[in-house]
């Protein structure tokens, strides 16, 4: 019997499907670890000594350039959709083909409004409103002038090399590791968006006022599990929060400690004082630890979203597992870290390396 005979096209399909795949990991493949080891070899041990001495001089700072470097990944990360429909097998003189599929994808790319791109570094213009008065930033948002100070001597080493969204990544891993939490490492890359969006980081940034499927399905949109989310939420083990981030829950909630209600509200009054502080961790915040869960177990979450994770939700599980083993909270958070800091990079020609991390060249 006469063997069948192969169509090209099968064989086109197949390379067409490749090159698709291969999209999806495009991004994450033009970052390295060793970007900046000949252009700027001295770029990463600047920014941990000005990073130490900035935390050195105030613990807070080290939370404070954490939540920077979330805030300005958050905003707008692009996503890769691709799905298969109708994909068949077809052998052929004992090789595989494809035989026919029809494919979907869309690809949404911000090509000046991306995910980890130092938007939110940006001040304001006459042309433009930044990130900076964003709800989630506004009179919240902090460490603007250490990565200023960061920038200026890396820029005295290697003219026009590191850019301000690498700076916050660094800055970010950095001040975990300087307040005893752990280390990963942060691939480099990154290059510097022209714009930035005020609507975007209101509408992109998770609220402190949402309940545990909003948080969930914020967290999805941005492609972490429940399980990520958690972890990442563990940052507030560390850093303060403004009385107006967490008025309602400590005079209308009622899953909340009645003696940690009752201290917070001295300092927090029902009207007025929407600045004052309180820590996020009320065990240990200026240590990186696994106290944040425990406090969560004992109703004494700062923020609504915080104890959100542990009240009768399908988190609580997680919440549990993580207060009582440190090292696997530490591990899935550098891990999840990781993936944040690579939520769609401007990389190769796009965007630019800015000389002034509030402005554009």
């Amino acid at each position: 019997m006469a063997s069948k005979t192969c169509s090209p096209s099968n064989k086109l399909r197949f390379l067409l499907g490749m090159v698709l795949f291969l999209l999806i990991n495009m991004t994450t493949a033009q970052l390295s670890s060793t970007f900046y080891s000949t252009t700027c070899p001295k770029a990463l041990a600047t920014i941990k000594s000005a990073v130490n001495s900035a935390v050195s001089n105030e613990a807070r700072m080290g939370a404070s350039l954490l939540r920077l470097h979330f805030h300005d990944c958050f905003v707008n990360a692009s996503r890769l959709f691709f799905s298969f429909n109708e994909f068949h097998l077809h052998v052929c003189n004992d090789e595989i083909y494809i035989l026919e599929f029809r494919y979907y994808y869309y690809y949404r790319r911000y090509k000046t409004k991306n995910g980890c791109d130092g938007s939110i570094l940006l001040d304001d213009t006459a042309n433009m409103t930044g990130e900076k008065t964003a709800v989630p930033n506004s009179n919240s948002a902090r460490g603007f002038e250490v990565i200023d100070t960061i920038k200026s001597q890396v820029e005295s080493l290697c003219p026009g090399v590191v850019s301000c969204a690498d700076i916050v990544a660094v800055a970010a891993r950095d001040s975990v590791v300087a307040l005893g939490g752990p280390s990963w490492t942060v691939l480099l890359g990154r290059r510097d968006s022209t714009t930035a969006s005020l609507s975007a980081a209101n509408s992109n940034i998770p609220a402190p006022t949402l309940n545990l499927s909003g948080l969930i399905t914020a967290f999805s949109n941005k492609g972490f599990t429940a399980k990520e989310m958690v972890a990442l939420s563990g940052s507030h083990t560390i850093g303060q929060a403004r009385c107006t981030s967490f008025r309602t829950r400590i005079y209308n909630e009622t899953n909340i400690d009645s003696t940690f209600a009752t201290t917070l509200r001295a300092n927090c009054p029902s009207t007025g004082g929407d600045n004052s502080l309180s820590p996020l961790d009320t065990t240990s915040s200026t240590s990186f630890d696994n106290a944040y869960f425990k406090n969560l177990q004992g109703q004494k979450g700062l923020l609504h979203s915080d104890q959100q994770l542990f009240s009768g939700g399908s988190t609580d599980s997680q919440v549990n597992a993580y207060s009582s083993n440190l090292g696997s909270f530490t591990t899935d958070f550098a891990n999840a870290m990781v993936k944040m800091g690579n939520l769609s990079p401007l990389t190769g020609t796009s965007g630019q390396i800015r000389t002034n991390c509030r402005k554009t060249n």
